[in-house]
């Protein structure tokens, strides 16, 4: 399992997912729940491969994650990145670090707080290709 976390500079979980451009990916494949989680890959999309314009003609960074972990997103991040076989969790977690810990001790991630933005991506994404 591949569980990739936006955020803002690898240190906070960020909101606006389709805009984000960093990204801590968590390979889980080798993991074992006996072992220390090794660190996340840091991955620095280019402007083009922002998933918000992204169109899904060429390989991407983040293929093959199965989990995103983002603070907002908008329902067309959500249905884009469905599409590409991945679940998104939006929490109001701030710390990358606790978020992947609870998603391995299987407990859940703090609801997300309301933000004013993702009513905004909504209505934009009315109007998205996605």
């Amino acid at each position: 399992m591949k569980i990739a976390i936006a955020t803002k500079n690898y240190s906070e979980v960020s909101g606006h997912a389709g805009q984000c451009r960093h990204w801590l990916l968590y390979d889980l494949s080798e993991h074992r729940s006996n072992q220390l989680l090794a660190a996340p890959k840091l991955v620095d999309l280019q402007r083009e491969e922002v998933l918000h314009t992204f169109e899904d003609d060429r390989p991407h960074p983040l293929d093959g994650i199965d989990i995103a972990v983002v603070a907002s997103a908008g329902d067309g991040f959500i249905r884009h990145m469905k599409k590409r076989g991945c679940d998104v969790l939006v929490t109001s977690e701030s710390d990358p670090a606790l978020a992947i810990t609870r998603i391995l001790a299987g407990e859940a991630l703090p609801d997300p707080r309301f933000d004013i933005t993702t009513s905004l991506c909504k209505l934009r994404d009315l109007f998205s290709r996605h």
